[in-house]
């Protein structure tokens, strides 16, 4: 594919990057302004999925309005092939502007992470599951906005294009649910929300792996180690809040990101990074019918004594265990492995 000089009233001035679809700075005659515009390629425009995909980003993206979501002015077919019009952003990925040690510092990180929250959370209202959260589809400029772009596989309450037997996705930031094969939601895009301000914070993955077999087993399997963010001094509150949103179980994880948002403005108002350590996060709250926020009831049923009326061995467990579920859980993984044990000498006796 050639690179074109026009497409209908846009001047394109330079070529930018992309694969599948093209990205150019190009200049709107009529208006003035420059944009961004994003051209499906000729094997795309051939690939009847992909078409239909490209479009139905355009038109998804065409009916978001909001400060950290990248606006979309205009789409249509030129000669075939669709293309879109978008804001033409300054600036740099969010994966561009960690590799460069750009990111900023812990509060900038974290205001970072607050609007990409506030951008998802917004999506979500208008019942759109982005379904590729990552750093390079968050732009970063040098006024410290942060924009979500790309959503060449958002869905839509009503819109479902997966091909059968793919699944859509970057590996390192699928939810467990999106490695089975199950329908995506909000809670979908909480996972990788999660996944996102581990990695801005510490640097490094939560998941790793050469194989693509690696990083699914530790995606369903494996909690994200906690260490690196303990070895970053990320505060308490914002370990829980990430692991939390990595919940391997969709119900466990907050519900939006609503509450999320909150805590970081708290965090953020409240207190600076040389004291954020000692921030005791509330409870997370939920919005009800008339949209004020109220905090969930205890669930008494779950309490066990405070942790000086505990026996001293209860006492030593980590807080998640010293609850009737946790001591539940714990005997559980107990009598699993003795059953294993047995297995085993069961086994071995019989070959003997």
């Amino acid at each position: 594919m050639e690179h074109p000089l026009r497409v209908g009233k846009y001047t394109v001035e330079a070529f930018i990057g992309g694969g599948m679809s093209r990205v150019y700075r190009a200049r709107d005659a009529v208006l003035g302004r420059t944009v961004a515009l994003k051209i499906l390629t000729d094997l795309g425009a051939s690939d009847g999925v992909a078409k239909e995909r490209f479009l139905q980003e355009a038109r998804i993206a065409s009916n978001i309005s909001h400060e950290n979501v990248i606006a979309v002015y205009d789409f249509g077919e030129d000669n075939g092939r669709p293309f879109m019009v978008m804001e033409y952003l300054e600036g740099e990925s969010l994966r561009e502007a960690m590799r460069a040690g750009r990111a900023g510092d812990f509060r900038r990180k974290l205001e970072i992470a607050l609007q990409l929250a506030r951008a998802i959370e917004f999506i979500h209202s208008k019942k759109i599951v982005h379904r590729d959260i990552k750093p390079e589809n968050v732009h970063v400029d040098r006024a410290g906005r942060a924009t979500l772009m790309d959503f060449g596989i958002a869905k839509s309450e009503d819109v479902a294009l997966t091909r059968i037997g793919t699944t859509l996705g970057t590996p390192f930031y699928m939810a467990p649910e999106q490695v089975t094969g199950q329908p995506a939601t909000a809670q979908t895009d909480v996972y990788a929300f999660g996944v996102v301000l581990y990695e801005l914070l510490t640097g490094v993955r939560p998941v790793h792996g050469d194989r693509i077999e690696q990083v699914f087993q530790q995606i369903l399997y494996q909690p994200a180690p906690v260490e690196p963010l303990e070895e970053a001094n990320v505060p308490p509150l914002v370990v829980d809040m990430i692991t939390r949103c990595m919940a391997k179980a969709p119900a466990q994880r907050p519900q939006g990101l609503a509450a999320v948002c909150g805590q970081i403005e708290t965090l953020l108002s409240h207190h600076s990074p040389d004291n954020a350590m000692d921030f005791v996060p509330a409870p997370e709250t939920q919005s009800n019918s008339r949209g004020r926020a109220e905090a969930p009831a205890a669930d008494s049923s779950n309490e066990l004594p405070e942790s000086d009326d505990l026996p001293e061995w209860m006492a030593k467990l980590p807080a998640p265990l010293q609850t009737h579920s946790g001591l539940i859980a714990l005997g559980a993984a107990g009598v699993a492995a003795i059953g294993a044990v047995i297995a085993i000498v069961l086994r071995v006796a019989h070959i003997i």
